[in-house]
């Protein structure tokens, strides 16, 4: 993978780490990310200049899905383990540079981290005031995804997606 950055050169000169908007023709448009890529895939076995195409998504939005209902017990418990691995963790680190015998550390961080990840996640659950009693994730999807190309190569690029299109029709 390349790391771009503002004094690329060379092959890396293209790559730009600051914010441009894309440029091209648009030869395809498609309502999910994977059909864009699986138009992609067929210009790439098909020996198109894939160098000069660009997937945009276009109509951004952010996506927040339910997961479940926060409890209490679920808040605690989840609290609880996550505070006992990172006290686990300490720990353990402790307990290899310490010069008496490894187990106090270990066991000293995992309840120390228990407790205070059991505290962490009651103050941060109860300042909700029960405003926020579920869990979600959160994904920035695009309303459609255009398929780009560069105007020297654009109209090939679309015969080669239209055909994809009839075949898969």
């Amino acid at each position: 993978m390349t790391t771009a950055t503002p004094f690329a050169t060379g092959a890396n000169a293209r790559v730009n780490a600051l914010p441009t908007p894309p440029t091209g023709w648009p030869i395809g448009s498609y309502g999910t990310y994977e059909e864009a890529q699986r138009a992609v895939d067929h210009l790439a076995d098909n020996d198109f200049p894939v160098a000069d195409v660009t997937i945009v998504g276009v109509e951004p939005m952010i996506v927040e899905r339910v997961t479940g209902r926060l409890t209490w017990g679920r808040v605690l418990g989840a609290g609880a383990a996550s505070g006992a691995w990172f006290g686990l963790f300490v720990g353990l680190l402790l307990g290899l540079f310490s010069t008496g015998g490894a187990l106090a550390p270990i066991i000293t961080g995992l309840v120390v981290g228990t407790v205070f990840g059991l505290a962490g996640a009651a103050v941060r659950y109860s300042a909700q005031r029960g405003r926020r009693d579920f869990a979600s994730t959160t994904q920035l999807v695009a309303g459609r995804y255009d398929v780009l190309s560069d105007p020297r190569s654009a109209e090939r690029g679309k015969e080669m997606l239209t055909s994809l299109a009839w075949r898969s029709a």
